[in-house]
């Protein structure tokens, strides 16, 4: 999942919602990290819903839809177009409007004192000064998000105009979504939270 779903999946405070954006940038044993344990926990909240979103069925089928010149990043494209479906359909999983879930998610994470990663101190700004959050239900912001992403990786990486491949299959993307984030969802409600 992308940054959006994480968000959604965290608890509510300042320290888990960064928490949920510290488990792309955090490597190797959570507790050498030096975090608190409410950030800790959300860290390992994030690696678990990686864990089961990479092994699942459903999006192992959604990796597979993506052309073979893309298929290398497959799992990347697959966490931003689930992303779509969640900010686009965003009040049937949600009773706050995005906007202001994403105002005051942007407000917790630009208030934090902790020190971060260098990636993540340097992209949070971005963030939130361009709403990648509320960017992702439309397909533009599809387009800018995987554009922008295709400058940070590899050169010559085919991201670069790759919002086409949800483009080109989107009910059928949406179909997976539809099921995958039901499973993801039950799946988190029953995830012990505690550090």
């Amino acid at each position: 999942m992308n940054f959006l779903a994480h968000l959604y999946l965290s608890p509510p405070t300042p320290d888990a919602l960064l928490g949920s954006l510290l488990g792309d940038f955090v490597k190797g044993p959570v507790e050498h990290a030096g975090y608190n344990p409410e950030i800790t926990a959300a860290i390992r909240l994030h690696r678990a819903i990686d864990t089961f979103t990479d092994a699942h069925p459903i999006v192992l089928a959604s990796k597979a839809r993506i052309s073979p010149a893309r298929r290398r990043y497959a799992g990347i494209l697959v966490d931003v177009f689930y992303d779509h479906f969640l900010a686009r359909d965003w009040r049937r999983f949600h009773p706050e409007p995005l906007d202001r879930f994403a105002a005051s998610t942007y407000q917790a994470l630009s208030g934090t004192t902790q020190v971060l990663p260098e990636r993540l101190a340097h992209m949070l700004p971005h963030l939130i000064t361009g709403d990648w959050l509320t960017s992702y239900r439309r397909l533009d912001g599809i387009h800018l998000a995987l554009d922008r992403m295709s400058r940070r990786v590899r050169p010559g990486n085919p991201l670069l105009g790759s919002a086409a491949e949800l483009e080109a299959q989107l009910p059928a993307f949406e179909s997976d979504f539809e099921t995958f984030f039901g499973e993801l969802r039950t799946r988190v409600s029953g995830h012990d939270r505690r550090a």
